[in-house]
């Protein structure tokens, strides 16, 4: 067995995508020849929590940990609401009040590369007693929050250990960053960080092709692409919505308001027969106030089944039960990178799935590939009309069909196999 040593700041308890990937990594590794021991906060603030992941954990796993002091809960003071957002990634480009821009100047300016910053120092010396007693072959970090790659930095300096750098998200091209209001100083420094970090890894590891072009031009250092995917542990039996259900699945706020796709329902529940009546827009997760005002402004509130935010397992089951699966990404270059990790789960359930976002997303290549959807730009209108057109159809005659989806290669045992294999050529 390989003894590996893997830093993160997402663990069960906490909620959402990010916690995930390492989880299976972990939870599977034994099978592939790897031994891990865990390094997490104590204490964490963490935005969403999901206690249902706790028992995907190994029982036998060791875990060590250090306490992380976290300016988001003094922030909270001022404003609670905005401090979740933020401290979730979730930040907003229109209508900042003066609070708003005073809280970003002073997360982006004063915490670099992020306000977890502050536990790297502390973490370094832990960790340079810990490994002389108890020393390992390698060390992964994994990012966001990217300040975690500082303590690989530095064990790297220090100690000389091998290091595998993970990005789940880009770094300096991620769509909020400029969002930061970042000084000219503060931006040359992120870039210097990125770089340094990209350029002392022994490896590192992104989540889409473009990402891997991205830190390409940056370090001759190899980036290897292991994508998020999907855990298939048990059977879920499908209960297909009696309506014609839409589903999105995670958190929807303003920046990925699909304005073209209330157009496309409003005009189809205005012009064809019977559509108002079974439609059904159904939404999981936090939802922005902006995202509600349009489907009301679209005449779709009648459609409109609001969930609210569930635990991961309820969200399968929705998945399972969808008519359609929508995913949508941000209409703008930055995000091409941007795979979500929810649409491995959607080509799980093998229902079709309808995708919107930027030219040249990464995510239109996974649905190609694996059978499982289609995707549409902004400028592609009529085409998605007809396509839920289509799909209407196929629901007034016989339901819409599921798909056979090309998976194998987006479960969770074959990409911690493949992560396992990259860690054993260091």
């Amino acid at each position: 067995m390989k003894r590996v040593l893997v830093i993160t700041y997402y663990w069960p308890p906490a909620g959402g995508p990010g916690v995930q990937r390492w989880l299976y990594f972990v939870k599977y590794f034994r099978e592939f020849g790897i031994e891990p021991v865990v390094y997490i906060p104590k204490d964490a603030h963490y935005p969403l929590r999901d206690e249902s992941f706790l028992a995907e954990i190994p029982s036998d796993i060791e875990m060590i940990s250090q306490p992380i002091n976290e300016p988001y809960k003094f922030a909270k003071w001022f404003s609670k609401k905005k401090t979740k957002q933020m401290s979730s990634g979730i930040i907003a480009k229109k209508n900042l009040s003066v609070l708003d821009k005073l809280l970003l100047y002073i997360r982006g300016n004063f915490f670099i590369p992020d306000a977890r910053v502050g536990w790297v120092k502390p973490s370094v010396v832990f960790l340079k007693r810990y490994l002389a007693k108890n020393p390992v072959e390698t060390i992964i970090t994994s990012g966001p929050p990217h300040s975690l790659h500082l303590i690989g930095l530095q064990l790297k300096k220090e100690i000389g250990v091998s290091w595998l750098a993970d990005f789940r998200d880009p770094w300096t091209t991620i769509h909020y960053h400029d969002s930061l209001q970042l000084t000219k100083r503060s931006r040359r420094k992120h870039k210097q960080l990125e770089a340094e970090i990209l350029q002392t890894a022994d490896v590192v590891t992104v989540t889409s092709p473009t990402t891997k072009k991205e830190f390409q031009a940056i370090t001759k250092r190899p980036v290897r692409i292991v994508t998020n995917g999907f855990e298939r542990k048990e059977t879920i039996t499908t209960y297909l919505d009696a309506k014609f259900s839409i589903a999105h699945i995670g958190s929807l706020l303003s920046e990925r308001n699909p304005i073209l796709l209330w157009e496309v329902l409003n005009e189809l529940a205005c012009k064809v027969e019977g559509f108002r009546d079974d439609l059904e827009i159904v939404l999981a997760g936090v939802v922005g106030e902006e995202i509600l005002e349009s489907i009301s402004s679209f005449g779709l509130s009648q459609n409109l089944r609001n969930v609210g935010y569930v635990s991961h397992k309820e969200a399968l089951q929705l998945q399972h039960n969808a008519q359609l699966l929508l995913l949508l990404e941000i209409d703008s270059p930055e995000t091409c990178a941007i795979i979500p990790g929810k649409l491995f789960e959607y080509i799980r359930a093998e229902r079709p799935i309808i995708a919107i976002g930027p030219e040249g997303s990464d995510i239109k290549a996974v649905l190609e590939e694996s059978r499982s959807g289609k995707f549409y730009t902004s400028a592609e209108k009529q085409a998605l009309k007809n396509s839920i057109l289509q799909y209407y159809s196929e629901f007034k005659k016989d339901g819409v069909q599921g798909i056979v989806a090309n998976i194998s290669k987006y479960t969770r045992q074959y990409l911690s196999e493949k992560m396992a294999q990259i860690l054993k050529q260091l």
